[in-house]
């Protein structure tokens, strides 16, 4: 059978430990074509039996890094270390890794059985191993009743599983995965991605997976890397990424947020006190910002931390008053838009806990909007 890792999760994460080793390594990798510089200097630690993600749209540079990490391209500066051994000058099939494709790139004329071992012959691995790993490898993604149907008898999601079986089954140290569920409709992409992280879990190898779309490096990653023009711009849990977004870019780039310009008055404790002229009030952060009375700094408030309604309640350190211009039902949750007495453009979520909208504002509504002096946070100018 095909070794599973037993490994329990560490009271301490290893990029929160300074005793840890990383596994893969970049020091200061670059990469241009010409005169353009798609990958800028990134350094990055990524440690054994991660599920890293590298977030960022297109033409960031992700896709780029993941061929440097195959081999596929050769880094213009800086370095790659698996397992601490430079991958300078070695080819993509002497490397310790293996890469699934977004078109999951299966032989047409071919079984999933024989597409998955394909690459074991190729190696020369004898005939009874090359059956155990495929029929264990089957087995571990819920392939086994197809392994006789050709690709084009399979749906979107059982091709895919079929490319991850056959990058799995050589057992790589590293397995890299580019754009792996672009192919699939949302609501199987969504589905899907529980599936990869629990595999994942079970197999214990690192993954290292490109990604533009953000709900899905939420959903699968320990940790990921936003990227934006070349350079890695904020690494970090999920949680981190999106409750303490280093910058602008990441607090807009993951999720939704609602960015007011503002100017520092003073600090009270842990508070700042913020003049928000288009929120027409000063409003209490929550910060270790460090900014001096009289700069410019921006309050960025997620949609879901605003509480609404049509009267004030107790227990919040900020209010406005603003007016419902737009209301978007989306099922889960509906999505509204108001516009301040300063002038600000608000976006506010609310949970749909029940099933009727009596309680709902309407469209031309003044209403109450509240939040604590925790639920934002402060970024740069």
């Amino acid at each position: 059978m095909t070794e599973l890792s037993t490994a329990t999760t560490p009271a301490v994460p290893p990029w929160a430990d300074p005793e840890a080793q990383p596994f893969l390594r970049l020091d200061g990798v670059s990469k241009s074509f010409g005169g353009f510089e798609a990958v800028r200097g990134v350094t990055l630690d990524i440690y054994r039996g991660e599920l890293f993600c590298l977030l960022g749209g297109s033409g960031c540079g992700k896709s780029t890094l993941l061929r440097m990490l195959a081999g596929f391209e050769t880094p213009s500066a800086g370095r790659v270390l698996i397992d601490g051994e430079d991958q300078a000058g070695r080819a993509p099939h002497d490397r310790p890794t293996n890469m699934m494709f977004q078109s999951y790139a299966l032989f047409p004329h071919m079984s999933v059985e024989k597409n998955i071992a394909y690459g074991l012959k190729r190696d020369g691995l004898p005939r009874a191993e090359i059956a155990a790993r495929v029929a264990d490898i089957l087995a571990l993604v819920q392939m086994t009743p197809f392994a006789r149907r050709k690709p084009d008898q399979l749906s979107g999601g059982q091709r895919q599983r079929v490319a991850l079986a056959r990058a799995l089954v050589k057992r790589p140290k590293l397995l890299l995965l580019d754009e792996p569920l672009g192919a699939l409709d949302r609501k199987l992409r969504e589905e899907t991605q529980f599936e990869l992280k629990k595999i994942q879990a079970e197999v214990g190898i690192t993954f290292v997976v490109v990604t533009h779309d953000q709900e899905e490096a939420m959903t699968l990653s320990s940790r990921i890397g936003v990227m934006n023009a070349g350079e890695i711009v904020q690494v970090g849990t999920p949680h981190e990424i999106y409750e303490q977004p280093h910058s602008r870019f990441v607090a807009n780039f993951i999720g939704s947020v609602n960015c007011i310009e503002g100017r520092v008055t003073g600090r009270e404790g842990g508070h700042l006190r913020i003049a928000c002229p288009d929120l027409g009030a000063e409003v209490t952060v929550e910060s270790g910002f460090e900014a001096g009375a009289g700069e410019k700094v921006a309050l960025a408030l997620r949609p879901e931390k605003i509480a609404m309604g049509r009267t004030a309640r107790p227990g919040f350190e900020n209010m406005v008053t603003g007016r419902v211009e737009e209301v978007a039902y989306m099922g889960n949750l509906t999505i509204f838009q108001l516009r301040t007495d300063g002038g600000a453009r608000l976006r506010v979520t609310q949970s749909n806990t029940t099933r009727t909208d009596a309680d709902v504002p309407r469209i031309g509504e003044n209403v109450q909007l509240q939040w604590t002096g925790a639920a934002g946070f402060v970024l740069g100018a």
